[in-house]
């Protein structure tokens, strides 16, 4: 059960049929995890914080000025107690302090995607959130620390956006701007190389890096799955575009 770095785009992902909503169902289709661990940039803590209930989270709607058919899409996903606490057990047992949250619903980072991969809703899932603070290192760790789930059929998925600017969208535009297209190249060709250390000096070396992540807690969770995958493994491109000219749609399996 490779994990998965996962570009949640729009909220209007969730009631859109599009190429990439397709690439969503398809992918969805050909995997049967017992649970789901997914960390969205949508949900922001100085402490790693896991969702831990077993009964069917809210969903929650954290933006505005959408259609009202959007706000009417429920996720009734159930949590699951059990994969919180291995999480928990597996970042303590790494040194990474961790807490857990009983109330707190699905964001727009796991439901809307979540919606299209396995629509049924029938699998747990476990929210956990990020802090967009840490560095690129400690990112990497927290993956690092939970790599035993793929071997544990639990699909762990980073749900965030590469390219992040909202300041730098061109609306309408359906040709990429070069420099995020060079900035996504930088990545693929460093994590192929398995250069961590240039990873984790991104700010410093990636072209672009300031246009391209203005603020990381879109960009974090990509580190989180790099982490969870396996060492010696190249990841793959399992889908690439752009939207608006900037924002980035590039998802990877690790």
């Amino acid at each position: 059960m490779k994990p998965l770095f996962l570009a949640h785009g729009s909220p209007m992902l969730a009631i859109e049929q599009n190429e990439y909503s397709r690439f969503l169902e398809q992918t969805g289709a050909g995997l049967k995890p017992d649970a789901i661990v997914i960390f969205t940039a949508h949900w922001e803590t100085e402490v790693v914080t896991i969702s831990s209930k077993d009964d069917e989270y809210e969903t929650i709607y954290d933006f505005y000025g959408f259609p009202d058919e959007l706000y009417q899409v429920k996720y009734p996903a159930k949590g699951s107690t059990k994969a919180a606490a291995l999480v928990g057990r597996l970042l303590k047992e790494s040194g990474i302090p961790a807490a857990y949250d009983t109330n707190r619903g699905l964001d727009h980072g796991s439901w809307t995607m979540l919606k299209h991969m396995f629509p049924k809703a029938d699998i747990p899932v476990v929210q956990v959130s990020v802090n967009p603070y840490r560095s690129a290192e400690e990112q990497y760790r927290i993956g690092e620390a939970l790599r035993s789930l793929s071997s544990l059929n639990i699909l762990l998925i980073g749900s965030g956006v590469t390219v992040h600017n909202l300041r730098a969208v061109k609306w309408g535009q359906q040709e990429p701007e070069s420099w995020a297209v060079e900035f996504d190249e930088w990545l693929i060709e460093k994590m192929n190389k398995q250069d961590l250390n240039s990873l984790f000096q991104y700010e410093q070396l990636a072209p672009h890096a300031k246009m391209a992540v203005p603020r990381a807690e879109h960009f974090v969770p990509l580190y989180i799955a790099l982490g969870s995958g396996q060492a010696e493994a190249a990841p793959e491109v399992i889908y690439r575009s752009y939207q608006f000219g900037t924002l980035s749609y590039l998802s990877l399996q690790f």
